[in-house]
């Protein structure tokens, strides 16, 4: 008992946390620390530690009796009652209610949780991303029971189908009382006379199945696409859970995303700068003409409407916004630098353009 740690700690909650705030606690940590996905040492224990604060937090019951009695009430192994002393009443009580921890009717898997990588263009426009997965299915033909028929399957003799057995030990202070999974039917409650033939009595089938994912145009780095019944098998007939695919887009060379914008870069000649050009600019959507108007000045930036991406909630597209970068050439023929050489020499006094020159003339 002592080498756990709380369970609230575990999950990073306060006592006060209700139950939507355990369950997305219990998800984000349970993403990070998945073996499919953490790699560290220690990432599966650490799985583990998190699976098992989540099942007793989010069962009310197991919760209530984890609040008031600590590992002791969530432990059947590890807790019982004296049977005189006047505390015989109160602890019976307790183990009569945390005898339910131990489910005999069909129960969820847990969810599972993998990254998908996509290119930048893919998020913009949406596909369809065939995934091979490893999946537990239920046996198609007993459904899970692990019997060939519901002829086939009768109550646990030893447990009388509560899924446990109470044993009790004398000692010097009294009768020691435990609870404990029932050896024979393993806490299901139930016992199987004759084995499915397809599943030998597991319950489920191991295939390989294609499952095809829809990722919507529009999509960000971090967000999450669900697909039902694909995660760990469930118990006693009981569903799958399901499978939380988070998404990493890729860069582009060219384009970068904020929001639904798209910003781009694109390079202009000084004279283009100075006289005004139409430019074709590179939109995800293929090139569009952008009229530059003469005395443009560098990292002025434009605005191409409806050329971003759409947003998944409202269907509406962000815009590309365009900035020009002004490039100096630093290669010119003798031919342009003569030309160059004229333009600069058109100045009466054969001074340089220099803007500030009429700032300063200003205050003369």
């Amino acid at each position: 008992m002592a080498e756990k740690r709380d369970y609230y700690e575990v999950l990073g909650l306060s006592k006060s946390a209700n139950e939507k705030e355990i369950k997305k606690a219990y998800r984000a940590l349970a993403k990070k620390y998945h073996p499919d996905v953490n790699k560290e040492p220690g990432s599966e224990e650490r799985f583990k530690e998190i699976n098992e604060a989540y099942e007793v937090l989010s069962d009310p019951q197991k919760k209530a009796n984890y609040d008031q009695f600590g590992f002791a009430g969530v432990d059947g192994s590890g807790f019982g009652g004296f049977s005189g002393g006047g505390f015989s009443g109160g602890f019976d009580g307790f183990t009569q209610g945390s005898s339910r921890r131990n489910r005999t009717g069909p129960m969820k898997g847990q969810d599972r949780y993998m990254s998908l990588n996509i290119s930048f263009m893919d998020a913009v426009f949406g596909k369809t991303e065939t995934l091979h997965l490893s999946v537990d299915e239920q046996c198609s033909h007993c459904h899970g029971t692990g019997a060939e028929s519901k002829s086939d399957i009768e109550t646990c003799s030893t447990c009388n189908g509560r899924g446990t057995v109470i044993s009790q030990q004398r000692t010097p202070f009294g009768v020691f009382q435990s609870q404990s999974v029932c050896p024979d039917c393993h806490g299901t409650g139930k016992r199987i006379k004759v084995k499915c033939h397809q599943c030998h009595g597991s319950g489920y089938e191991t295939k390989k199945v294609g499952v095809d994912v829809k990722i919507p145009a529009g999509i960000q780095t971090g967000q999450q696409l669900r697909v039902a019944n694909k995660g760990e098998r469930g118990a006693n007939g009981g569903p799958n859970g399901d499978l939380y695919i988070e998404i990493r887009v890729g860069k582009h060379n060219l384009f970068e995303r904020r929001g639904n914008d798209i910003h781009v870069k694109v390079p202009l000649s000084a004279v283009d700068a100075t006289l005004g050009t139409v430019i074709d600019v590179p939109t995800p959507y293929g090139d569009v003409e952008l009229k530059i108007p003469a005395g443009t000045q560098p990292n002025t930036t434009f605005r191409l409407k409806d050329k971003g991406v759409v947003s998944i909630n409202s269907n509406k597209k962000g815009d590309e916004l365009v900035q020009v970068e002004v490039v100096i050439n630093t290669k010119l023929s003798r031919e342009e630098k003569e030309l160059y050489q004229k333009l600069q020499g058109s100045n009466p006094k054969g001074k340089s353009n220099n803007p500030f020159d009429r700032i300063k003339k200003a205050f003369e």
